[in-house]
């Protein structure tokens, strides 16, 4: 949730903010219920003074117009009450929709404004026409979309053999490569409650793109930062331990609503994902820095395996809901001829944490709020993508980076 602060001593520039990012969010209605709310609450407050002096008085001698005072302040309180109950569930939902406000360094626009910040390598050459990995893996045996299909239904996947070896290489090789980062490892659930969802940013908003398992109340995680964002939650930490930087590999379940596009089959979209989620918990004086340093771990990944790809500066109408500044990296996929995002890597500024209440004190100092950020690092499917088709041969079989064959349990050393 955003600072209501800046809304209320600064409403021309707030909006305008809050605009930038998502143009259709209703900021005057906003405004409007948390002034509301706040003159309900104060005049409350203020006939239940009146109604507690009338009380007062009442001991040394009660008069019928007290009585009938009293009768009236009773029944105005009750009416009220109930309207503030009303307005405050209204403002509450719609605060808990507001999108953070971006940075003002971001360019404005949507995705067409988007900057590319740097290229690294370049574009693979081929003697040959590049397969796409769809291509490449139902000819390899790879890739089983068809049985997946019956299993669960459109927009699963299904590896066979050395596609599932390679998985689970690049699981340890990315896992090691956070360690090296200096991240370290959580297992989460992989089930959730409704709080952890809306601590995390992602309810009520995406309440539709979440698996729910209605029966026992919980939801399948869409990404570990929502796991990892209640790791925390109602905490006061101290000063001395922030930086904490912690990463987990979990699969991750999203409905992805909507129509797919050709571009988008085999890998490039589906339900359910392996990856690698960094999470960073800062002062908000270290999160500038603790970006880079998430954008650094997961091009160190890419650099290691030898992909070319590009870093992107998003603008402000393309960053994420609970982001004020976010980095995608993109990959250079040969058989689609275009580069697909394979990290998102974003600062939530104190977004997250005024939700769930993460504080940190220094000393004897007023408690403040956290930052939080987070990075997909990486993201297992288009990465996949990427190795088959940088990868590929004349006779269309693949070869496996050395990095990967050498993968081994050296992160216990």
């Amino acid at each position: 949730m955003i600072d209501l602060a800046l809304l209320r001593t600064d409403y021309q520039t707030t909006a305008q903010k809050i605009l930038a990012k998502d143009p259709h969010y209703n900021v005057q209605k906003l405004f409007e219920l948390d002034k509301q709310v706040r003159e309900l609450t104060l005049s409350i407050e203020k006939k239940q003074t009146q109604k507690n002096a009338l009380a007062a008085q009442a001991r040394t001698g009660f008069t019928e117009a007290m009585r009938d005072e009293s009768k009236q302040l009773s029944s105005s309180i009750k009416e009220e009450e109930t309207l503030l109950e009303s307005v405050s569930a209204e403002f509450r939902d719609l605060y808990l929709r507001c999108p953070n406000i971006p940075f003002d360094d971001l360019p404005h626009g949507g995705k067409e404004a988007n900057k590319v910040v740097r290229t690294i390598g370049a574009q693979p050459t081929f003697s040959f026409t590049p397969q796409n990995h769809l291509e490449l893996g139902t000819n390899l045996g790879w890739l089983d979309f068809e049985s997946a299909a019956r299993m669960s239904g459109a927009q699963f996947a299904l590896y066979k053999g050395t596609a599932v070896k390679m998985h689970y290489a690049l699981c340890m090789f990315l896992f090691g490569n956070a360690l090296e980062h200096g991240f370290n490892p959580v297992l989460p659930p992989f089930l959730i409650n409704e709080k952890t969802l809306e601590c995390a940013s992602n309810f009520p908003r995406f309440k539709d793109e979440v698996y729910a398992v209605e029966k026992d109340g919980l939801y399948l995680t869409p990404t570990a930062e929502v796991n990892l964002t209640s790791l925390y939650r109602d905490q006061i930490l101290a000063e001395e331990d922030l930086p904490i930087r912690h990463m987990a590999l979990t699969s991750c379940f999203r409905r992805e609503a909507g129509g797919y596009g050709a571009s988008e089959r085999g890998l490039i979209r589906i339900h359910q994902f392996d990856k690698i989620e960094l999470y960073s918990i800062t002062t908000p004086e270290q999160s500038k820095d603790e970006l880079e340093r998430m954008v650094a771990c997961g091009e160190d990944a890419l650099k290691k395996l030898g992909l070319h790809y590009q870093v992107s500066l998003l603008a402000s109408g393309d960053c994420s809901f609970a982001s004020a500044k976010t980095y995608d990296i993109e990959v250079w996929l040969p058989g689609q001829r275009e580069y697909r995002e394979v990290s998102s890597a974003s600062n939530c500024t104190d977004f997250q944490a005024r939700r769930s209440a993460i504080r940190f004190r220094s000393g004897a100092q007023k408690t403040r709020l956290v930052n939080t950020l987070n990075a997909s690092s990486l993201a297992l499917p288009r990465l996949t993508v990427a190795l088959m088709e940088t990868y590929q041969q004349s006779d269309g079989s693949i070869e496996i980076p050395e990095v990967l064959k050498n993968v081994s349990m050296k992160m216990f050393c």
